[in-house]
């Protein structure tokens, strides 16, 4: 004779385990794409080409970055050691310049041509395409590859230039 009481057992909910585990993975996917660029905490020499990731694309992007262009970005960027070495979000002043004038970093001219308003990309950027064997004042050691994240969030189409009429 059992002391415990008596119950019933009901049968396992598929279903529920189901929106369960969705809800889950869900969660997990939301909170990996908040986090800070994946470090392996030593330096990446072995990086020779730009690496660009994709990390939030809007549905609608009916515009597009192009050469001459002016943009405006937001931006944070890391060593490959985690070590964060600026913030363009800390005092809301997003850097601008013109697409293809040459007055950023080539990685940052690549990268950030063919954004869409609102997109943001995770930039590996190899020395020769940063700041090269002489590295920056902003703690950027040289030979160093360094990874930006980036947020599109102005952009001024270039002015067509209109064709003259020869007599």
């Amino acid at each position: 004779m059992s002391l415990l009481p008596a119950h019933k057992t009901r049968p396992l909910d598929f279903g529920a385990v189901l929106l369960l585990l969705l809800v889950a993975v869900f969660a997990t996917e939301m909170a990996a794409a908040s986090e800070p660029p994946e470090v392996t905490g030593k330096q990446e020499k072995d990086v020779t080409q730009l690496q660009i990731g994709v990390k939030f694309k809007p549905k609608r992007c009916s515009v597009t970055a192009h050469i001459n262009d002016r943009v405006k970005v937001h931006y944070r960027g890391f060593l490959t050691d985690g070590k964060q070495f600026d913030n363009t979000y800390d005092l809301d002043q997003p850097v601008q310049f013109r697409l293809g004038a040459g007055s950023v970093i080539k990685g940052w001219e690549n990268g950030v041509l063919g954004m869409c308003m609102g997109e943001k990309r995770k930039l590996k950027v190899p020395p020769h395409l940063g700041y090269g064997d002489e590295g920056h004042v902003y703690g950027i050691p040289p030979g160093a590859t360094i990874i930006f994240e980036v947020q599109l969030v102005g952009l001024e189409k270039a002015r067509k230039k209109r064709a003259r009429a020869t007599a």
